[in-house]
Parts: structure tokens; sequence; C-alpha cells
């Protein structure tokens, strides 16, 4: 982009020019932003999301807040400190002075710094079990927020947290490296004092002596603890023989297994037609390989999004060249040959499975917490222990929006939830109340969806699913339960503004 072309925010910008609500594109000297109309009050901030560079210009200003046409993250326009998940950087932010009929960005405000809470009832330590979206957010949140105390998160992991996002999108794809997917630097960990423990196996719980006992010997004890230690990959027991090779996508060292293997194939099977099957195979596909999917459904995603855009999904990928195999299952593995259960055989170099994941609650059931198919927590997020916090796929809460129990594995939705967590563990006592958000790519097309529906009475379709411009609403009754988008970025974040606002007893 030619910043030139852009007006410069230094120079002012006529009032009346700006409509209430306006988002403008421009700059600050060098730097891109945006000048943001909310009333009588302006902002000036930086034009891209910090999480995958979002126009800002095209997203949605909420309050005196900005949100991402991407993916939802949301900043605010008075200090640029980025308010939700999945950024966790802030934006560039500028003061605003009005003069006359104009208004001038004038010097850049200092990032915004932690206050040290106050240290009345604050956990000497916090200890954090799992090192995805929702242990780093929690992480990164408590010292946002100046808590001074100690830190650690245990993971299972060999690799420090990274963008899990990207396993089956573009990293599997060949077009992100592998210096992009760890979310922060070992430096960072270390100058914020987070002590990350790696390929760190928890042997169990000691609520009542506030202890984590690791395999090895090492105890660690807590004041507060958040369990955070997401969902393990459901595996099949599939007959192999002669070399066969079945892998699973979890990790990020799966996912490099993955890319290994397909380095040398020419033909592989997906079994499982899930959101992350699917990418699998598109990511796939994109570098060539022939790639047949296997699945017990008759009709993809029908239960998740209907009938119509599940259809246009199969189409889809059937467009770019992947065969479907639908109402079965594979029986057995052997060399390369993959034999189904209904009898035909397909060849393949290897297999992805990708039927779905479980919780992973085992240490939370033997240390006696509550358990309603996950961790059962409140409205705060915490278990039935107090001082004990559950986030990310592990965590049933009562969702506001919907008057239901709900478990939803987004990693936005985990990201969010390890954030509010940690306000919680600091005392702030902050309901739980986002609307869930997720988005999946398929090749160019990416879905975004928000909200909750684990079944509806009626499916509304404005615009078209052929053209790929779409929005499709999920109802009960007179509710709208979901939204589901595509190429409708701007109507997907009204749409979420709008869910936040409906909220039901629980």
């Amino acid at each position: 982009m030619d910043l030139s072309q852009l007006p410069d925010f230094r120079g002012g910008m006529e009032i009346r020019d700006i409509s209430d609500g306006a988002i403008v594109p421009g700059r600050v000297d060098s730097e891109e932003a945006i000048l943001v109309r909310r009333g009588e009050e302006f902002f000036a901030v930086g034009a891209q999301c910090t999480h995958y560079h979002g126009a800002l210009a095209a997203g949605l200003a909420v309050g005196d807040t900005i949100r991402c046409p991407l993916h939802h993250a949301c900043f605010s326009l008075r200090s640029g400190a980025a308010l939700r998940a999945p950024a966790l950087d802030p934006v560039a932010c500028w003061r605003v002075e009005r003069v006359g009929s104009k208004v001038f960005a004038r010097e850049r405000k200092a990032e915004p710094k932690p206050s040290a809470p106050s240290a009345g009832g604050l956990p000497a330590s916090v200890t954090i079990l799992g090192g995805g979206a929702a242990g780093l957010a929690a992480a990164d949140r408590l010292r946002r927020e100046g808590y001074p105390g100690r830190v650690t998160m245990i993971s299972a992991d060999t690799a420090a947290p990274y963008d899990r996002p990207n396993l089956s999108k573009d990293f599997l794809m060949g077009t992100a490296p592998a210096e992009w997917m760890p979310l922060r630097s070992a430096e960072d960990y270390s100058e914020r004092k987070i002590e990350l423990l790696l390929n760190t196996q928890v042997q169990s719980l000691d609520l009542k002596q506030r202890s984590v006992q690791l395999e090895g010997g090492r105890k660690v004890e807590f004041d507060c603890l958040l369990l955070a230690t997401g969902a393990e990959p459901v595996r099949l027991d599939i007959p192999t023989t002669g070399g066969a090779r079945l892998l699973y996508l979890r990790t990020f060292a799966d996912s490099q297994a993955i890319v290994a293997a397909a380095t040398a194939a020419k033909r592989v099977v997906v079994l499982g037609a899930s959101f992350i099957g699917l990418e699998v195979a598109a990511s796939l596909r994109h570098r060539g390989i022939e790639v047949h999917v296997v699945g017990l459904e008759h009709a993809l995603f029908e239960r998740v999004l209907g009938t119509q855009l599940g259809t246009m999904v199969r189409e889809l990928h059937e467009a770019h060249g992947v065969i479907f195999h639908l109402g079965t299952t594979i029986a057995k593995v052997d060399g390369t040959r993959v034999t189904l259960k209904d009898g035909p055989s397909l060849e393949a170099d290897f297999v992805v499975v990708g039927v779905g994941v479980r919780p992973a609650i085992k240490l939370a059931e033997q240390a006696g917490l509550a358990i309603d198919r996950g961790i059962r927590v409140n409205e705060f997020l915490e278990t039935s222990a107090t001082g004990v916090f559950a986030a990310g796929d592990i965590a049933r809460w009562p969702d506001p929006h919907t008057g239901d129990r709900i478990r939803v594995e987004h990693w936005v939705v985990a990201e969010r939830q390890g954030q509010v967590a940690a306000l919680n563990i600091l005392g702030q006592r902050r309901v739980f109340d986002a609307v869930p958000f997720f988005w999946s790519q398929h090749y160019d097309l990416t879905i975004n969806y928000l909200g909750h529906a684990e079944s509806w009475d009626a499916i509304d379709i404005d615009g078209s699913l052929k053209a790929r411009d779409c929005a499709v609403t999920y109802r009960r009754g007179d509710r709208i339960l979901a939204v589901a988008s595509i190429s409708r970025d701007l109507e997907s974040l009204e749409a979420e503004r709008d869910l936040e606002e409906t909220k039901v007893s629980t």
C-alpha cells in the first residue's frame, strides 16, 4: 500500500467529514492508522490487527472498542490494548486533539503498562496445567494485569505454545514456515517470569494440599490453579499390518510428521469428515496429493451447519479433486491398502485420522472435581473447588445466550476463557459471557461461525451459497442461536454484537 495516498491525521481531519461511527483509513506519519468517531469522541489507533493483520478499517466499532473483521479480536480505542483474543498484543494508539473544526493525531501513547493490582487477597502463586490456547492466554493476561506472583505453566507438549489452528491450514499446506508457529519467544517467557515446563506429565492433583505432583518426583505448590489441559484425539482400534501408517493431528509434532510423510506421498486417505479432517484434505490437495475422505456420516456437517451449507462444502472439495466415501469407515490397513467396512479398498501412502477429540479430564476426575461431560464450572469459570478454575476444551459452563450448559472446542473460546479465568484468579469476578466464535478454511473459502446451536427449528439463508456470499442463521423459535457466514465479515461482527445483547436465564 502506498501510504502517501492516505490522509495524514497529523495534518488534521475536518470533523464534518467524519460521521458518527465512521472508521477512516489513513496514517500518522509513516504508520498506517485509522481514525474512529464515537459520538463527540475521536480515536486514532493502528490499522492492522496484531493477530493475522486484519484490516481494522473494515471492522466494527462497538462502544469504545474496535473489532477485527477476520477473527473478531477486540481492541480498546482509548489505549490500543488487546481486550479479547485471538489478538494478545496491543495496537498503536495516538492522542487525538480537537482544535476548531478539525481533529488532529498528536503524540503516540505509551504501550499500556500493567498496574499492579492490590496485593490484598492476591494468590501468591498460580499454576496452569496446559500449554495451549487457554493456558497461554491466562498467563499473558495475569502479567498484563500486573500480577507479581509466581506463574508456572506445565505442559505435556514438547513445544512451547503455538498457533494450533495453523496446524491443519497454512503450515500443513506449506505456506507458513515453522518459525511462524510459536506464539511467544523463549525470551518472552523469561522476561515475564513465566516458568514454562515442557514435556512434563502430571501424576496427580492434591486439592487439599494445593499441590501438583509431577512424574519424576517434583511437586509444584499453588494458591490458585487453572486447568487448561485441552482435548485428546479419539484414537481408533484399526488393525494395521505391513508397515501401515496411521497419523493423527493434534500437536505441532503431529503436523510436522504429516508434512514429512506428505513430501513423497501421492495418495492419502483422511478418516473423518470433520472440520479438521477437511482442512487437512484441502492442505494436502494444495500439495498435489490425491485425497480420499472416509466418513460415517452420509451428509457433511448436517448436524453442525445444516444440509445446504454442508452440501456446498462437499461440492467445493469435489471441485478440487477430493473423493468422498461416506456412510462407511476403515476396517483395516495393510501396508498401503486401506480396506473399507463396506468392502472396497483404496491405495494410500498413509492415513490421517481425524474423528474428533475428547476432553482431557482424567486428572480432574481423580481429584474429585464435579464432572459433566467435561469439567463443570460456574459463570466465573471456577470449578467445584474454590480457587481452582478450568478453561478451554475441558470446561462446561452456563452459557447466558442459550440458557444451556455448553462445552465448546474452539481456539478463540479457549483463549477468551483463559483471559477471563486469569481476571477471576485476581478476584475481579468477571462473568464469562462471550459469544463462541470459530473459523474454518477450505482452499480460498473461509466459514465464520458464531454462537452455539446444537439443534434448531429453522435455518434462514440470506444471499447465495453458490456465489459464496451468504449469512446462514440458525433459530430456535424466535431466537437466533448462531450465524455462519461466508464473505460477510462485517455482518458477522454485527451479528456477534447483537448476540452479545441477547441473554436468557441459565
